[in-house]
């Protein structure tokens, strides 16, 4: 083998052998790092210097301070001439000595002496005017003018001094406790005497700053800390008692409680817009500039006051929206409506009772359209749903013969709604006018049960909007009349998004929007009639404002006739494309497969596994709380601040609720945890316990009633 050639080797390496058992020397942190983390955390640094946006306001606020800082100067030279002659007015009048003399009740015994003192006072004034004049005079001669300027410019200065704002002086208390704040119109002293005018915080209590204001869209953005024991939902409630003592309308007032990590229940947002941010013409909806849309994504529904754009999720929940006429109710119905249409895997059940032609264009999507407000269009909505609750009992039953990588839960998955093997697609019913199938008194036989019509259609409506969504079901429903007697309350309950544009009241406002909102600062009722297109939104699940915000005020977008056709045209092209164009649109208007025996067992169930009596809302918040303190080894009783503070409501409203259902506070002898013993209001669990017991029993007479 020598006339092999050469091999190169592999390399060498040198290591050492180290036992990972043993213990390792600890790394220190290099300095850098923990001087940057320090200052990132230290209070000690100014917020500007850690926040990009914080020193560019910063910077603006440098600059207009600068340009306002002659008018500055010149006031507060201004204030102290008045601190000044105010005090001279004050010694050359003796006031001290006349004011001792007045409490000590010798006023006259020293008024001889009170007036030589003030004629002494007086003579010296001259003599120190006369001084003055001749030494400035002397002065001028021979020095010339240049000391008269030094000295008026140093006799300026002391007098700006004088007139500085400090505290201990009327008018000239300090704003914040933070750093101060240079900006055009949210002027700390303003924001501070505006929060006191509205009694949201104490004459001597002040406002801790979290950030400077700063400018976002159009109009001014601030964060705030209240004083101690203070609460951010007093000022969300008075936030039109704020709007009015800052002088602007409520609707360029935005006030949020800051929740999360970087929140408590004392720090309030706050944004005031320069105008009215809903006084320009509306916007187009973007999905005009799209293709097609994904239903499992949140549908573009409109803008905020900060002009943020709002999405609003529907799968997986319902949507309720309600309105007086001709306030944008169908418009903001169809909008929820567009980014369904435009998803070719989306099944669509349109029921127009206005009979007009809003809706028109959605017959060349929907598997099953109908337009009409006669018995026989009822009747029709009827075995519609009738049909859907077969359909979702039928997909639960296949859910669970589904192996976990298919189906992880008992609920429809983006995957499995677009299987055509599968037949789950997301089917979603819009009913419009929907008080009018739920006022209808046409008779009905149920397996041998005399119903109206209405009853009916409120109870299928009911099942679906508790057992739908999890099966791909999206209910939407809207209606002009949102009161108590035309929407069941057991159907309000149970759908998740509601949009209330203007109504009459806060009553009807609470219908559509939820017990109690009015007392929240949530009333629509307040919303202006020039308005179009704008409502009160309280989503069911995350948005671009946050998915901690119980609710806001929110702008539609604009989607009239023509830009819906298109999107219904769009929305059938997708539909031919992938071969899912089905039932009225495809021209077949095949009868509804019904099981009237398996929806009322259905129906039945749902009814059985809930309670006896349907309770009144205060009620049943009380009967959540409370729990197992209401029974007989529970509490006796409970105070009304306790309620109030858990239930979010104020006192007047919460002792007429609890008045309706037979409640009266009373007084009790209560032990704080510090061991003090003091009487307070309240109300015994006896009594609320009789309350529950009369109103379920009076729920179930009435539907032993109905069904005789």
């Amino acid at each position: 083998m020598a006339d092999s050639l050469p091999v190169k080797a592999d390399p060498v390496f040198e290591g050492e052998l180290i036992d990972d058992t043993l213990p390792q020397p600890r790394r220190r942190e290099p300095k850098t790092n923990r001087f940057i983390r320090w200052w990132r955390h230290s209070p000690r640094v100014p917020l500007w210097l850690k926040s990009k946006p914080q020193a560019v306001q910063a910077g603006k606020d440098a600059v207009v301070g600068l340009v306002k800082s002659p008018w500055r100067y010149v006031g507060a030279v201004v204030r102290g001439l008045v601190v000044g002659v105010r005090w001279w007015r004050g010694w050359v009048t003796v006031r001290d000595y006349r004011t001792a003399a007045e409490q000590s009740e010798k006023l006259a015994d020293k008024f001889t002496e009170i007036r030589a003192l003030t004629l002494f006072r007086w003579k010296v004034t001259g003599a120190v005017l006369v001084v003055a004049i001749v030494g400035v005079s002397i002065f001028d001669l021979v020095y010339g003018t240049d000391p008269l300027w030094i000295g008026g410019v140093a006799a300026s200065v002391a007098l700006a001094i004088l007139g500085r704002r400090k505290d201990g002086s009327p008018g000239r208390k300090p704003a914040l406790a933070g750093p101060r704040t240079l900006t055009w119109t949210m002027d700390p002293q303003v924001l501070v005497d505006a929060f006191r005018d509205a009694k949201l915080i104490g004459k001597d209590e002040m406002l801790r700053l979290v950030e400077r204001a700063t400018r976002v869209g159009d109009g001014w953005a601030v964060t705030v800390d209240l004083p101690a024991t203070r609460k951010a939902a007093d000022v969300v409630k008075n936030r039109d008692a704020l709007a009015s003592a800052l002088a602007v309308d409520e609707v360029q007032l935005i006030v949020e409680r800051v929740r999360g990590n970087g929140g408590h229940a004392g720090r309030v947002s706050m944004w005031v817009a320069d105008e009215d941010p809903y006084a320009s013409s509306p916007l187009r909806t973007p999905l005009l500039g799209v293709a097609q849309w994904d239903a499992w994504r949140p549908i573009p529904f409109g803008r905020d006051a900060r002009d943020r754009r709002i999405d609003l999720p529907l799968v997986w929940t319902s949507l309720l929206v309600g309105a007086i006429p001709r306030q944008g109710k169908t418009f903001a119905a169809r909008l929820a409506a567009a980014g369904l249409i435009l998803d070719a895997w989306v099944r669509l059940y349109v029921a127009d009772f206005k009979a007009g032609k809003d809706w028109d264009a959605a017959g060349l999507v929907a598997h099953r359209f109908m337009s009409g407000d006669e018995p026989e269009h009822v009747l029709a909505l009827v075995d519609w749903l009738i049909e859907l609750v077969g359909e979702v009992q039928t997909r639960f039953r296949r859910m669970r013969d589904l192996d976990d990588l298919t189906c992880p839960e008992s609920k429809v998955t983006p995957e499995m709604s677009r299987d055509k093997a599968l037949n789950m697609p997301i089917t979603a019913i819009f009913i419009d006018e929907v008080q009018v199938p739920l006022e209808d008194r046409t008779p009905v036989d149920v397996q041998g049960k005399k119903l109206t019509a209405g009853e009916y259609v409120g109870e299928l409506l009911t099942w679906l909007a508790k057992k739908g969504p999890a099966a791909g079901i999206v209910l939407v429903l809207a209606t002009q009349r949102p009161d108590s007697k035309t929407i069941p309350s057991g159907l309000r309950a149970v759908l998740g998004s509601r949009f209330a544009l203007r109504v009459m009241d806060w009553r009807d406002s609470n219908i559509v929007l939820g017990e109690q909102m009015n007392t929240r600062g949530f009333d629509s009722s307040r919303l202006l009639p020039s308005h179009k297109g704008v409502g009160i939104l309280r989503p069911d699940g995350d948005t671009s404002a946050g998915a901690d915000v119980l609710a806001m005020t929110v702008r539609t977008y604009y989607m009239p006739n023509e830009d819906w056709r298109t999107i219904c045209e769009q929305g059938r092209t997708l539909r031919e494309a992938a071969g899912t164009l089905t039932g009225h649109a495809a021209g077949q208007d095949t009868m509804p497969v019904l099981d009237h025996a398996a929806a009322v067992k259905a129906i039945g169930a749902g009814h059985a596994a809930e309670s006896p009596g349907e309770l009144p809302e205060v009620l049943a918040s009380l009967v959540e709380y409370l729990g197992d303190d209401l029974g007989p080894d529970g509490r006796d009783f409970v105070p009304t601040a306790e309620l109030l503070d858990v239930l979010e409501v104020d006192s007047r409203t919460f002792a007429q609720q609890m008045a309706e259902v037979g409640c009266r506070p009373t007084r009790d002898r209560v032990t704080s945890e510090d061991g003090e013993t003091r009487q307070v209001r309240g109300y015994r669990t006896a009594e609320i316990r009789s309350a529950i017991s009369r109103a379920t029993t009076s729920t179930s007479t009435s539907d032993e009633d109905g069904q005789r």
